[in-house]
């Protein structure tokens, strides 16, 4: 038994970790912490939101509030169900490389890596798509 389990962590793909559960788990932790870092703060107190958001491209607080919603909020929720995933990721990436590409682009790395990794794995998460335990498998699988 020990050994089957050494030799499975050294595998390169080992049996437990199988592409479609590590992708669930991935996509729902990575967009939990979305919301609850940055989603909840969003809707807890709209005004001083409104007042306060970056508004890098003069859209306006109440704008700019709408789609930091979008993005921090919905955009997750709908990659935690893995329903039209790339899509919803599509906002979630508009603000992380906003945030990344201009509003911290002079800031130091400690301060901007946050939007950089979550574009990094968005951007993964992009790519590889929900894997086969989300909606969007059991809508538009053939």
């Amino acid at each position: 038994m020990k050994i089957s389990l050494v030799k499975s962590l050294r595998s390169p793909f080992p049996k437990f970790l199988e592409h479609d559960t590590v992708l669930l788990i991935f996509r729902v932790l990575l967009s939990v912490s979305m919301i609850n870092t940055h989603g909840l703060k969003k809707i807890r107190n709209i005004p001083y939101e409104i007042e306060h958001i970056p508004d890098p491209f003069g859209l306006g607080g109440e704008v700019n509030l709408a789609i930091a919603i979008i993005g921090n909020i919905i955009g997750p929720i709908m990659v935690i169900l893995g329903v039209y995933t790339r899509l919803a990721i599509i906002p979630i990436l508009g603000i992380t490389l906003v945030g990344f590409l201009v509003v911290h682009i002079s800031d130091p790395w400690v301060v901007k890596d946050v939007p950089f990794m979550y574009s990094l794995s968005y951007l993964l998460l992009f790519f590889l798509g929900p894997g086969k335990y989300s909606l969007d498998h059991r809508l538009f699988a053939k």
